[in-house]
């Protein structure tokens, strides 16, 4: 049995919850997303809040179980609160400032990075060492993230690079003379 499954996603008040031809739309203060229902699990939105159950007792059922009501707990999340990721820059001459659409990084290398920002992502720049990517959709954050991160990551010896708040970085002591 899953922990997680087991128990149901709240909806909370101002958000609505709809089952329609194998997708489940979820409509928020801050938009509205979408989830492909799986055969394998069973859907019920009762009341104030979405059952998720496996439809057969299979084994492939039960390892979707867990998942998919994650899955759907992040569709509420995000048209709720929403989600953040915060990337900070380290190392001399190492910046980002967001203009418009795009984002513009400088980290050593002989031209400036444009990165496109995608739809439906905000990208914020308090300082220009700080990158804040804000959104509704989890997983649109998580990769946008990670692809600004892939353009410079962090190096174990100075440490210099694009690096996830909170993340640590395991140094390694330089040559030695």
């Amino acid at each position: 049995m899953s922990r997680i499954g087991k128990k149901p996603v709240a909806i909370p008040s101002g958000v609505s919850a709809d089952i329609a031809n194998g997708v489940l739309t979820v409509k928020g203060p801050k938009g509205t997303l979408t989830l492909n229902l799986r055969d394998e699990i069973s859907y019920t939105v009762e009341g104030d809040s979405i059952l998720v159950k496996p439809a057969n007792d299979t084994k492939q059922a039960r390892a979707f179980w867990g998942m998919q009501r994650t899955l759907v707990s992040n569709l509420v999340t995000g048209v709720t609160e929403g989600y953040t990721k915060v990337l900070e820059i380290t190392g001399v001459g190492y910046r980002a400032t967001a203009q418009g659409k795009n984002l513009k990084l400088q980290l050593g290398y002989s031209h400036d990075v444009d990165f496109p920002v995608p739809e439906g992502i905000e990208i914020k720049t308090p300082d220009n060492t700080t990158v804040q990517i804000i959104g509704i959709d989890k997983q649109k954050v998580g990769q946008v993230a990670a692809e600004i991160r892939r353009w410079r990551k962090p190096e174990p010896y100075k440490g210099k690079g694009i690096k996830y708040r909170g993340e640590f970085i395991f140094r390694k002591e330089g040559k030695k003379k």
